[in-house]
């Protein structure tokens, strides 16, 4: 079997032997006066010297509660600039960050907890009682609070201390962050993403990301998803761009956003993307600023991206990555872009396609799994290595689980997809998580969840259900149990009641038969 791989076009990169926090604050020293990161608001704002004071002083106040290489801290919170201070003060201290969904429920919050090993969790005064709730039967002994506490909290303003220096880790090994992901299939895994992993990737998206002195970036998308910890908040830091962050997005605010600070770069997923192609208002702002529109997270349709490109006067374009690539492996070279593609392959990395059924590759224009090989593939799962190995093999390729395509310049399009996960808006949504709730139903008999094509989201989840004998079961039932235990971008949005479910002799779920219905 020949092995047909598709090497990076653009120049290696070396990556620096250090933390992600030492590689985030290299530009510290030179930029001292300038801003680092601020709120759309602007409450607070930090320059690259205040940030790196923030960080070594909460990183002393940390290691002296105990924080030390091995403990696990979680954060839950909407982008604010403090999340970057807490973030890298964890790091700092030799501890590995587990971020959190701020929307989750207390239910799937304890999960993570525990799941993660985590003894201390920060979070925001809006969800204090969430995270009260979810701490119960956890190892979390402190809940800190980012701004004003509440009764049997600490506010963060109490945890600074003595500053003290990076803690020695095992850069290569050492895992620094432990986002969930649900992979190609089944519940959320810990990722498990060295300092080395992050670092390399940030370097690797240099030669199709160039920043130039002075730029400004939105960071709307969230912190604790891996595009926005890493392709935002750690990369944008690394390379002395602004960054202005809001909680949640909104357009009224993310375009007044755009005028007031003269946004250079906006980064999106295609359902903000098809927003700012349809929403009368945006013609109501000055975005002459904007340089370059980054989608990711989920395919952005070639129509789409030219529309926006039009109305917006600047270049659209897209990256593909996963939590398990941290995240990046394929990203457009500016002025480089074809329409449908998610770029080329990243510096100091290998793509093969390979067809799922033979195992052998694929030549240039023909369709297949999606492999990567380099130094930004995670580690593994947390206490999981069946898990990882069945996604990562011997020759460290890891199997994505996309159908793509790679042309003759290089470039890849993701067309179809082995996993089952599901993406709205750019948000992972596990079958088998919802599965495994709807059962629980007492109407249910049988169920299966699929993802389902939707012009907004991207995708949509799907319920079949058989309904038990006698029984009926409606739409609005189905969305009161999800309503109670899940996250709101996990929700139902289509159901139909079906006489069985199909499946295989081995009792796996046919979830392409329920696609072609």
């Amino acid at each position: 079997m020949t092995e047909i791989i598709h090497a990076s076009p653009l120049p290696a990169v070396d990556i620096p032997d250090v933390t992600i926090t030492a590689h985030i604050l290299r530009k510290a020293a030179e930029l001292a006066d300038h801003a680092a990161i601020q709120d759309a608001g602007g409450t607070t704002s930090y320059t690259y010297e205040s940030l790196s004071t923030a960080i070594h002083t909460l990183a002393g106040g940390l290691a002296a509660r105990g924080v030390e290489p091995g403990k696990v801290v979680g954060l839950m919170a909407p982008n604010l600039p403090e999340y970057a201070v807490v973030f890298h003060g964890v790091a700092l201290a030799g501890g590995a960050v587990t971020t959190i969904n701020p929307t989750y429920g207390a239910q799937e919050v304890r999960h993570q907890l525990i799941d993660a090993g985590a003894t201390m969790l920060f979070t925001v005064p809006m969800f204090v009682d969430t995270a009260l709730s979810a701490i119960e039967g956890t190892e979390v002994s402190e809940l800190v609070v980012i701004g004003d506490a509440a009764p049997g909290t600490t506010p963060m303003a109490d945890v600074f201390g003595d500053p003290i220096e990076q803690v020695d880790v095992d850069i290569a090994n050492h895992t620094v962050v432990l986002p969930y992901s649900s992979g190609t299939t089944g519940l959320p895994k810990g990722v498990m993403l060295t300092h080395r992993n992050l670092v390399a990737n940030i370097e690797q998206c240099s030669h199709a990301i160039k920043y130039a002195p002075g730029e400004v970036a939105l960071a709307a998308l969230p912190f604790f998803h891996i595009y926005g910890m890493q392709v935002l908040m750690n990369g944008l830091l690394a390379n002395g761009v602004s960054i202005i962050t809001m909680p949640r997005f909104d357009m009224v605010e993310a375009l007044r956003a755009v005028q007031e600070h003269a946004i250079t770069r906006f980064f999106a997923v295609p359902p903000i993307i098809l927003g700012l192609v349809k929403a009368p208002i945006v013609d109501d702002y000055d975005t002459s600023s904007v340089r370059q529109i980054f989608s990711g997270a989920a395919p952005l349709g070639a129509e789409l991206a030219a529309e926006a490109g039009a109305r917006l006067g600047c270049e659209v374009v897209q990256g593909f990555g996963m939590t398990e690539l941290s995240p990046v492996s394929h990203c457009t070279v500016e002025g480089d872009y074809r329409p449908g593609t998610s770029g080329v392959t990243v510096s100091n990395t290998e793509s093969r396609i390979v067809d799922p059924d033979t195992g052998e590759d694929q030549p240039v224009g023909e369709r297949g799994e999606l492999w990567v090989r380099g130094p930004q593939v995670m580690s593994g799962y947390l206490n999981k290595p069946d898990a990882t190995a069945e996604t990562i093999d011997a020759d460290g390729w890891l199997h994505t689980g996309d159908v793509a395509i790679i042309d003759e310049y290089g470039h890849m399009t993701i067309v179809d997809r082995l996993k089952e996960l599901i993406k709205f808006k750019g948000f992972q949504v596990a079958p088998a998580e919802l599965e495994a709730l709807l059962i629980t139903h007492p109407k249910v008999a049988d169920v299966a969840v699929i993802g389902v094509p939707d012009d907004e989201a991207g995708e949509i989840p799907k319920a079949f259900i058989t309904a038990a004998p006698g029984e009926n079961v409606t739409l609005e039932e189905v969305q009161a149990l999800v309503s109670e235990h899940l996250v709101s971008y996990k929700q139902i949005r289509q159901l139909e009641i079906i006489d069985v479910i199909p499946k295989s002799a081995a009792g796996k779920i046919l979830r392409k038969e329920l696609r072609g219905k």
